[in-house]
């Protein structure tokens, strides 16, 4: 399978690291970014997901793909706009 690359995307890699550390990790990298922007997370904690469902819901910024290969969790968040 072919990954897709986007031209404003950063890529964060949190293998190895439990809650909250992805999701603090990720809202430090979102702050520095751009609206419209898209982080790419990869994460191994299984909780991530839902922390990154309820990270976004609270934050307002797009949960646009959650995916789970093999113990592996990759995240697609797109930043939103600054209020």
């Amino acid at each position: 399978m072919r990954e897709m690359q986007f031209d404003d995307e950063q890529t964060l890699d949190t293998s190895g690291l439990k809650c909250p550390l992805p999701v603090l990790k990720a809202k430090k990298v979102l702050k520095s970014m751009t609206s419209g922007a898209t982080l790419r997370v990869i994460a191994t904690d299984p909780g991530s997901v839902r922390d990154f469902a309820h990270f976004c819901d609270a934050t307002g910024d797009s949960l646009l793909e959650s995916s789970a290969d093999d113990g592996v969790f990759t995240f697609r968040i797109c930043k939103a706009g600054d209020a």
